[in-house]
């Protein structure tokens, strides 16, 4: 029996995230785990008179590329990949493993080719995305609720399903509506961002953090690109963050986890880099390339239905009362101009006696906002 929260949440991602028009063409990418839910959408996509494009990708698949490929095929990039990357209206991804764990031991060297390879594809999709008009590129990703993300987020399949719903307030009775509240609140705190120089982070754990952002434009997500959304992020001016953060949860890449994550910037560039466990492969992956060191996004969390670490970073990163810090690619349309085959985020928990300052002046203590008007 098909969930019925499914068909909710897809009619969400179709009309309201990515808003399908007549003729779009459209691609729904995932996992065959996530096949009830991939079939929701493509239900959803044909009714606002859009063309579905299935790209299914089978898990074993990825782990049988990784464990054969040969420097050439990991290298390649494959130019129908590009074609499409170029010629779709929308694209919604949809998320879920059978296993989260099947690339922890793939050498990074692999990984970091592999990455390398899809920067060109990676490059157009930001700008695309960053375009208005006609050629703009909407897009969303998802979650679905499976056996292997509740495990990470240890908890009963049920359980995590009722998560993820809940953190898209998809137990209201007009989740659009919702989010279009919610955008509101956070579009008050992306102005007053907008005209901020600087942006310190501090955490009693050891995180100072200085970041530059005049300029730059702080961008609302309010349910339009991810799903669940909340966060407010830009791209920080490439030679000015200093100081050190330290991050609260662990980071997850490729499929593998890093602990205890310690960062220091210096003009802008990761000078020194420390974890407790992964540490060989943070480096290499701050080694691919030379803007995989520079920071290309920096974001408050505001959703606070999402108020525990699952290892999933779609949720961690939304986590109400935090800061996530991505180093690589920056995403254009906020100024941003790194490019890197790494996009990498990772989470800062502010919730116990953190503070974020806005050239100066504190604008939240402990997780919560100073001013009422914003995210709460």
């Amino acid at each position: 029996m098909r969930d019925s929260r499914l068909d909710k949440l897809a009619n969400v991602l179709v009309t309201y995230s990515v808003a399908v028009k007549k003729d779009d063409l459209v691609r729904i990418s995932g996992s065959t785990v996530a096949l009830p839910l991939i079939r929701a959408v493509y239900r959803e996509v044909l009714r606002a008179g859009g063309h579905p494009v299935l790209r299914l990708v089978d898990d074993e698949c990825t782990d049988i590329f990784f464990a054969e490929a040969g420097p050439k095929q990991l290298a390649f990039l494959n130019p129908l990949a590009m074609q499409e990357i170029e010629t779709i209206d929308c694209t919604i991804g949809i998320w879920a493993d059978a296993n989260t764990k099947s690339m922890s031991r793939v050498d990074p060297a692999r990984q970091a080719a592999a990455s390398q390879a899809r920067k060109p594809i990676m490059e157009t999709f930001l700008k695309r995305a960053a375009l208005k008009g006609k050629r703009k590129l909407r897009w969303t990703g998802t979650q679905f609720p499976c056996e292997a993300a509740a495990q990470d987020a240890e908890r009963s399949l049920s359980q995590y399903e009722d998560f993820v719903f809940g953190a898209g307030l998809l137990d209201r009775k007009d989740p659009a509506a919702e989010w279009r509240k919610i955008s509101e609140r956070q579009q008050r705190l992306a102005d007053y961002l907008n005209k901020t120089r600087e942006i310190r982070f501090r955490t009693p754990a050891g995180t100072d953090l200085r970041v530059g952002v005049r300029g730059r434009r702080w961008i609302n997500c309010d349910g339009h690109e991810n799903f669940p959304d909340g966060e407010v992020f830009t791209g920080p001016i490439e030679d000015a963050t200093e100081g050190t953060v330290v991050f609260s949860f662990p980071a997850v890449h490729g499929g593998r986890e890093v602990h205890d994550i310690r960062l220091t910037f210096k003009a802008g560039k990761v000078v020194d880099a420390y974890a407790s466990k992964g540490e060989d492969f943070l480096i290499q992956m701050l080694d691919q390339d030379k803007g995989a060191r520079i920071l290309g996004e920096i974001a408050i969390g505001t959703n606070y239905a999402i108020t525990e670490y699952t290892k999933n970073t779609l949720f961690d990163e939304k986590i109400g009362g935090t800061f996530h810090a991505a180093v690589g690619s920056a995403y254009p349309e906020t100024g941003g101009k790194n490019t890197s085959g790494l996009h990498w985020d990772m989470v800062c928990d502010l919730r116990s006696g953190g503070v974020i300052e806005a050239d100066g002046k504190v604008i939240s203590k402990n997780g919560r906002f100073t001013r009422t008007d914003w995210p709460r």
